[in-house]
């Protein structure tokens, strides 16, 4: 045998590993409309750019008639490649291996290649497709799960995390995509949960199928576990790489500065789009659409929590994080899903130097015994928690209400914004003039001849002492009182001259927010 028939070898026993499970089952997962790990991988990454790693793992359990089988590639494919030029490292489990089910080696596999990323400061992407653990390698299955659960928590905030459901996500499973930045589903063919149907029926009783348990659309609207929803494996991976481009290769750097054309500024249709009328709703996506660079608004979370909107976007080419109160839902009032909603993206802005912008019109924090009960104290801290640490350069923009303890929670001077503007018909006020009239004045209404009238009178004269923009700018607690057409000009400018901010905190472990 010379170095030709060991060359040879090489490449039968490649062919093998790529091969996975075999053509009848690389046959059913595409019955299922699903993609192989190495057809995702290679619709992902820039053509030609992957490189692969380990590819000849494999396990040595050897109980239950696993000494005489064989997983070739361990059922997961590693390794690095490019996605719109630049570096990343992935794992692609293998459904047609075992199920892609997780065991010693495979975790020992995909913690290697995290290790890589982390060493490297370049984004990791998880492409999950797994039954869950290797029952038959027993404990040593959960001990990859660990493994890989720790650089998952460690690397948090080091590089940009990206789990893609692509299939079921079982029991252990779950949890490292829950520990990652951003969780896509595919709609239909990925689910995530901790116990299937079958063990939830014998357990509770209760029947459900695993699109209801755990489909695309309950991690997206329901249980805030998904960021985004895709009606396709392709418009998944599309999505990754859009994403991508908004963010930094790691903790270090600053998200890229894609080239701008000068243009003009100044948006008109920002008067119309916001009705003086504090009660009347609006969609704050038609502002976000006037400010930021056209196309470039990318939402996160876009179903979950619909009365705070967050997400990425660029002005003047520049990334940014978005922070904006809906009006057309609860009337744009922070409760407990939607705090834990903007928390996170804050905390995410600013462990990758994205700066935040907030757009703010909030009523408060929502009412009610349910949302008491539930913990709306410890959640709503989270946003106060988050805006506070953020060292980020932090602009809010009080387009009409900010009402009590929610305005200093978006991001309010006294919790470290540089910068606050507020629009000519902006209220800022402990509560609004309704109910602040009926409280103040309440035994002078209840006298008076006509209780209506003087209530009217009182309200009026509430609003114009308090509910405007003018006393908080007289007190510094806002910058500037603009011209609504000129939001985009201002946050232009305000993004140049925070650019290269620098803000310290004390030197600790880390804080305890408010879990």
């Amino acid at each position: 045998m010379d170095i030709f028939d060991k060359i040879n070898e090489l490449y039968d026993k490649r062919r093998e590993v790529e091969l996975g499970g075999g053509d009848e089952r690389i046959d059913k997962q595409h019955e299922k409309g699903k993609m192989t790990a190495r057809e995702r991988i290679d619709y992902l990454l820039d053509d030609g750019s992957f490189v692969e790693l380990n590819p000849f793992i494999e396990h040595r359990a050897s109980d239950f008639g696993m000494d005489n089988k064989t997983a070739k590639g361990e059922g997961v494919v590693t390794g690095y490649g490019k996605i719109n030029g630049k570096p990343i490292y992935l794992f692609a489990q293998d459904f047609t291996v075992y199920g892609g089910a997780l065991g010693e080696m495979h975790g020992k596999k995909i913690a290697a290649v995290m290790d890589l990323a982390a060493k490297n400061n370049v984004p990791f992407i998880g492409l999950n497709d797994s039954g869950g653990a290797r029952i038959q390698e027993g404990v040593s299955s959960l001990d990859g799960y660990g493994h890989v659960f720790y650089r998952n928590s460690v690397y948090s905030g080091v590089i940009p995390q990206i789990s893609v459901i692509m299939g079921p996500s079982a029991g252990g499973a779950v949890y490292s995509p829950a520990i990652t930045d951003f969780v896509i589903m595919v709609e239909k063919t990925s689910q995530m949960f901790i116990t299937g149907p079958k063990v939830i029926e014998t357990v509770t009783g209760e029947k459900i199928t695993s699109e209801d348990l755990g489909g695309a659309a309950i991690h997206n609207a329901k249980s805030g576990n998904a960021h985004i929803k895709a009606a396709s494996e392709e418009e998944a991976l599309d999505a990754v790489r859009n994403l991508l481009s908004y963010l930094p290769a790691n903790y270090k750097e600053k998200p890229e500065i894609r080239d701008w054309q000068d243009e003009n500024a100044e948006r008109p249709a920002l008067t119309e789009i916001v009705p003086f009328n504090a009660r009347s709703p609006y969609d704050v996506k038609k502002v976000i659409h006037e400010v930021v660079d056209p196309d470039s608004f990318f939402e996160i979370h876009e179903h979950f929590a619909k009365n705070i909107v967050v997400g990425f976007a660029r002005i003047k080419g520049e990334t940014v994080g978005l922070v904006c109160n809906q009006p057309k839902y609860l009337a744009g009032g922070l409760d407990i899903d939607s705090s834990d909603k903007a928390a996170r993206f804050i905390r995410f802005c600013d462990a990758f130097n994205i700066p935040l912008i907030t757009f703010e019109d909030v009523t408060g924090f929502f009412p009610g015994v349910k949302q008491e009960h539930g913990g709306i104290i410890r959640h709503g801290a989270k946003i106060l928690y988050a805006y506070s640490e953020a060292t980020v350069p932090k602009i809010t923009v009080i387009t009409r209400k900010a009402y009590g303890g929610a305005y200093v929670a978006l991001n309010s001077k006294s919790i470290g914004a540089d910068l606050v503007y507020a629009w000519p018909n902006a209220e800022i006020a402990v509560m609004g003039p309704d109910g602040a009239a009926n409280i103040i004045f309440a035994k002078e209404i209840a006298e008076s001849e006509n209780p209506e009238e003087t209530r009217q009178q009182k309200i009026d004269t509430y609003r114009q002492k308090f509910a405007n923009p003018y006393v908080a700018a007289g007190l510094g607690m806002v910058d500037d009182v603009i011209d609504p057409r000129e939001t985009r000009i201002k946050l232009i400018q305000a993004l140049e001259m925070l650019f290269n901010k620098q803000e310290d905190r004390p030197n600790k472990k880390h804080g305890n927010i408010p879990l």
